[in-house]
Formats: structure tokens, C-alpha cells, sequence
């Protein structure tokens, strides 16, 4: 079954069964349209915003059953964001990265998930482990740990953080992931960027805070995955496969909001208008819809591998490539509806605009570079030709 979101940018197919995992998308999408705009101008969701996503299941959506837990599904995940992504780009991302860090803790030894999720699955937890940064020094029963660390999106409402240090000779030359609770530490306010304004990405600091060791984990678990952590096949997935697919959600999200603003600016106009303005916004309209259209298909079919085969031979290598392309799809789309949305699109208030730079902000995203998808996609299929001669 296929659901419609709006008649110019069909939604996503959903193929597979519910789950607890399952993102109730619907009002949280309603009221971060609502909240859009003062997201932007705050650089961070609301409050309200942040309670819709959480009661929507984003929060819950990876965590361990046992704590009450969906151990959701990638495909429900990106269908959930890309639906709130439509209303505001800025809510979709806190709330598929805090889904995602869910996934992540869920590596951390039992007792310290119990100190997360003991009460409640509904913990929001930020991150920032992508470069790690910081010191841990190794005290008695865990690590004394300070620095800075930048981009921790959605860390005004988080509970918890997660945080990487650099490889420490102590933990065996391991980079280690450590979660620190909220009050532990201090945010800067350090985010003003074009687009994706909402997300609160800010620097956050922490002044020799102790955490235990049961709050700790190798990183490298997390970036290869263990199918020996659960039964359900969310926690087998490497981090590569998937973290281009979900950051891809949002943009795609927005580009399908784009879509529809500029179709009210203009569509109506070129149908009542002369044929040498309406031949080009047909063309504009058939290629960036076939784009999204194209976008969507790659994404989600990366999404449903990493639910069904997780550790599949070169999956890695095929799900950057195929969000690397996707993410070049979105923007051409988003550029050209850009370039013919006339005076009112480039309104500096208007949809359209916003529209543009949360596209930009998003797949201008490391995960999403095409060279060094293209490279590791290359270097996989010599090696699988190699073993065939």
C-alpha cells in the first residue's frame, strides 16, 4: 500500500509488518509545521515540538526491548522522519538522530543501560562521536573525562550524551563512547548555521566529569554492529550502512515540502498561462518530481536491506553509494525548483528558501560525499571481480 502525502510527491510503500518500533509520525509532524518557524528563529525545536517527537516513539524506537523498547525498524524510522521532515526539517533530524543514539547506547553493558532506561524507554539522547575529541584519564572504577565537543544536535532537550575520545592505550588503543547525563554538562551556544537552524546543534563541554566504567563501550561495536547483541537485527547493522539513509530522511523530507510550495507559486499560474512559460515549468516539475521520486526508492530500499540483510557481502559499500546519489537527486530537484519559483520563491520569509537551505545543510553532510562513496563502491566491486577470476 502506498500512501499519498501530497498529490506531487507520493509517499513511501510500506511492505512490512508493524512492529513496537512503529513511529505514530502524524501529530508530531502536525506540530513541528506549527513550530517551523520559530524553531529557526530560536536555532532549536520547541518544547512542544521535542514532547510530539518523543511521544511518537523516536526515542523508544531502537531502545532493547527489555527496557520497554521497540528495537525498531530502519524502513519505519526513515518513513516517520521523512513524514515530520515535510512540516520542519529541523524536528525530523533531532528526531532520527535521537532514534539513532538510542542504537547506539543500546551497546553500552547492561547495568549502564539501566541507568539510562531503567524508568523510561522515552530518554533523548544527543551525541557527539564523529570526530571523537576530548580526554579520558582512567580512575578507579571508570574514566575522568573533559573537552569540547561540537555538533551535539538537539542537546537542549537531551537527557543524556553521548561523547567519543580518542584511542586510549588503557582501553587497548580503542576509541571509547561514553554516556554522560545531562546535568554533567555545559552547552555553548555555538549553532547559527544556513539551514537545518532548529536542530540546537551546539558545542557542548565537559570539566572533569567522572563516568563510570558500566557507562563506556568501544566504539568500533557500534561502527560494525554485533548481531550477537539482540535478536532483532537493528543493533547487526554498521553504522555506515544505515547513517546516510536516516540523514537523508529530513532533506528528502524538505525537498518534498519544497516541491509542493513551489507547485502552489506556480503550477496553477503556467496552466493558465503562455505556452513558452508553461513548457518550462512542466519540465521542472516532471524531472524534480522524478528525482525525489528516484531519491526515495534508493533510500528506502538501503533502509529494508539494513532490516532484512544487515550484514549482507558489499552492503556497506552499495548503501553510502546509493545515498550519495540520492542526496545529488534531491538537491538538483531542489535547485531547479529553486531557480523557477520567481520573486515570491526567493522570498527570504518563504517555504521555498527554507526549503533550499535545510537541503543544503543536510546533504552537505560528511556521510554523504559521492567521492568516497564512489571509491569504497569501486574498490568493493574489484575485489568481488577479483574473486571471480
Amino acid at each position: 500500500m502506498t500512501e499519498l502525502t501530497h498529490p506531487l510527491a507520493p509517499g513511501v510503500c510500506r511492505d512490512l509488518p508493524e512492529s513496537p518500533g512503529v513511529i505514530s509520525a502524524a501529530r508530531a509532524a502536525d506540530v513541528a509545521s506549527r513550530a517551523g518557524a520559530a524553531a529557526e528563529r530560536e536555532r532549536r525545536i520547541g518544547v512542544l515540538t521535542a514532547q510530539a517527537l518523543t511521544e511518537a516513539g523516536f526515542a523508544r524506537h531502537f531502545v532493547p526491548r527489555r527496557w520497554g523498547g521497540g528495537e525498531g525498524a530502519f524502513t519505519e524510522l526513515f518513513d516517520a522522519a521523512v513524514e515530520v521532515a515535510e512540516g520542519c526539517a529541523s524536528a525530523a533530524w533531532c528526531g532520527v538522530l535521537w532514534a539513532g543514539h538510542g542504537r547506539f547506547a543500546a551497546f553500552l553493558p547492561e547495568e549502564g543501560q539501566r541507568d539510562l532506561w531503567e524508568e523510561s524507554p522515552d530518554v533523548r539522547i544527543s551525541a557527539a562521536v564523529v570526530p571523537p575529541a576530548g580526554s579520558a584519564e582512567p580512575v578507579p572504577g571508570g574514566w575522568r573525562v573533559q573537552g569540547n565537543w561540537r555538533f551535539a544536535s538537539g542537546v537542549d532537550h537531551a537527557d543524556w550524551l553521548l561523547v567519543a575520545v580518542p584511542e586510549l592505550r588503557e582501553a587497548g588503543g580503542q576509541v571509547l563512547v561514553l554516556a554522560v547525563p545531562r546535568e554533567e554538562l555545559r552547552i555553548v551556544d555555538s549553532w547559527n548555521s544556513v539551514g537545518l537552524r532548529g536542530t540546537g546543534s551546539h558545542e557542548v563541554v565537559l570539566r572533569s566529569v567522572f563516568v563510570p566504567e558500566r557507562r563506556s563501550f568501544e566504539m568500533g561495536r557500534m561502527m560494525n554492529g554485533d548481531a550477537r547483541l539482540g535478536r532483532a537485527g537493528c543493533y547487526a547493522a554498521p553504522a555506515q550502512l544505515v547513517g546516510g539513509v536516516l540523514m537523508m530522511a529530513p532533506a528528502l523530507g524538505a525537498a518534498r515540502r519544497a516541491l509542493r510550495v513551489w507547485s502552489d507559486l506556480v503550477v496553477g499560474k503556467a496552466a493558465k498561462g503562455a505556452a513558452d512559460f508553461a513548457v518550462p515549468v512542466w519540465e521542472a516539475l516532471a524531472r524534480s518530481s522524478a528525482e525525489l521520486d528516484a531519491a526515495a526508492l534508493l533510500l528506502r530500499e538501503v533502509a529494508r536491506r539494513a532490516d532484512r540483510e544487515p550484514r549482507a557481502e558489499g552492503g556497506v559499500a552499495h548503501g553510502r553509494r546509493d545515498a550519495a546519489v540520492a542526496a545529488e537527486l534531491v538537491v538538483t530537484a531542489v535547485e531547479r525548483l529553486f531557480r523557477t519559483g520567481g520573486s515570491h520563491g526567493g522570498c527570504a520569509e518563504g517555504e521555498l528558501q527554507r526549503a533550499w537551505r535545510d537541503v543544503h545543510t543536510a546533504t552537505g553532510h560528511a556521510a554523504l560525499r559521492l567521492g568516497s562513496a564512489a571509491e569504497a563502491y569501486g574498490r568493493a566491486t574489484a575485489a568481488v571481480l577479483a574473486q571471480g577470476r
